[in-house]
């Protein structure tokens, strides 16, 4: 594992076990010694889950297998293994994870249609799922991994495991969620580079659970990004098992959902973040929120031409406030923005209003704000009702260290 981010939390939060789901970890040896590199979730027969996948067109084999087979909503369990992405590898990628669905369905007494699989790693390397399967009876006899285990076990490139936990009421009947997520490089919506999981023992159809899930996603994994990468293996998964004894709830406008909601939307806006603090190389964690756009997705993409640009990512990194660069940033963005009305902020500090330069600008208190760990940055494009917050991280030469020595 690389040097632990600065950015990094003190330490991994404590996240209750979800009654209906099991954990387990072992170590495969594929690409990592030394430690757990595979990941069981075993769901219980009331479970439901949902998900949100990779919009890449060079989507991995395991995604295109989940994407075709989430549809029913339900699934026994969830395998995931970290070193080979199992990304354009042909027809026999697309053999391996039958094979693998095919293996732990036997082992678990369930189909294969009911396994769904993630993989993050290398791209284009085929998967030897020989070197996996020998590891699927112990995985399905030993259930009680920790959190942190499971989180530690997918990580790749992460410098530290990512956690959440939150609590809420469903008709006065308490209610967890737990979730982990890796990813650190090649992060950039839709989604980041990354690969989520959150479970709860709300009692959720599944329909509704999807719903939920992609409203939650466009606020916290899709609002995210390192290096503009999409990469093609994002996946994020909710799972509910119904254990916890509230009523049932079938509409997504039933108000006793609003605190559930209100919980999981800051639990994916926590494990996003993190993600982003754990960005290869980064030193700096970076808020961009845009106001006044025309629509709340001119906003976002506003933001996001902002974050994903090189010059403003280097600029923060050398702790230069050349906030010129940000006007080049939202000039970029393609919608026809007049300059006129553009305000910057930098930690609360005005750059900018009106279209041009504050008549009383001073570079000392943002100079000053620039040398913090975390930078805000505010930026008004006009009089609409669109807005958007968008999360990112400097471009330090450790990003450029990371991946130059990826595969070795």
């Amino acid at each position: 594992m690389h040097k632990r981010s600065p950015l990094a939390p003190d330490s991994f939060p404590h996240l209750p076990a979800i009654d209906g789901l099991g954990l387990a970890v072992a170590a495969s040896g594929a690409k990592y010694k030394g430690r757990d590199d595979l990941l069981l979730m075993t769901l219980c027969s009331s479970a439901n889950v949902a998900g949100v996948f990779t919009r890449s067109d060079t989507a991995a084999a395991p995604v295109q297998w989940c994407r075709d087979r989430i549809i029913s909503g339900t699934a026994r369990a969830i395998l995931t293994n970290a070193g080979n992405a199992n990304a354009f590898t042909g027809q026999h990628g697309q053999n391996s994870v039958s094979q693998t669905a095919t293996a732990l369905g036997a082992v678990l007494d369930c189909a294969a249609e009911d396994i769904l699989l993630a993989s993050t790693g290398v791209i284009g390397e085929p998967l030897d799922t020989t070197i996996l399967t020998p590891h699927f009876p112990q995985l399905a006899a030993n259930d009680t991994a920790s959190w942190e285990q499971a989180a530690a076990a997918i990580l790749t490139t992460d410098t530290f495991a990512k956690g959440a936990h939150a609590q809420c009421d469903i008709d006065g009947i308490p209610v967890t969620i737990c979730g982990i997520a890796k990813g650190s490089g090649m992060v950039a919506p839709n989604m980041a580079t990354m690969l989520a999981y959150v479970a709860t023992d709300a009692a959720l159809p599944a329909a509704l659970l999807q719903q939920i899930l992609s409203s939650s996603a466009d606020q916290s994994f899709n609002a995210i990004t390192v290096d503009s990468d999409t990469s093609t293996n994002d996946s994020v998964f909710l799972i509910a098992t119904g254990r916890a004894k509230h009523r049932p709830v079938t509409s997504p406008d039933d108000p006793r959902l609003a605190g559930f909601r209100d919980a999981l939307a800051q639990l994916m806006v926590d494990l996003a973040t993190q993600i982003v603090r754990d960005g290869e190389g980064a030193s700096k964690f970076i808020t961009i929120t845009v106001t006044g756009a025309a629509t709340d997705h001119a906003a976002r993409q506003i933001g996001l031409a902002i974050a994903n640009s090189p010059l403003v990512k280097t600029a923060i990194a050398g702790e230069d406030a050349n906030w010129g660069r940000i006007v080049m940033a939202i000039g970029k963005s393609g919608f026809n923005i007049d300059q006129n009305a553009i305000c910057i902020e930098i930690g609360g500090f005005a750059v900018a209003a009106d279209g041009m330069r504050v008549a009383d600008y001073d570079e000392a208190p943002i100079a000053a704000h620039m040398q913090t760990a975390s930078i805000d940055i505010a930026v008004a494009v006009g009089p609409g009702p669109g807005t958007a917050r968008v999360y990112t991280c400097d471009l330090t030469h450790g990003y450029i260290s990371i991946n130059a020595d990826y595969r070795s």
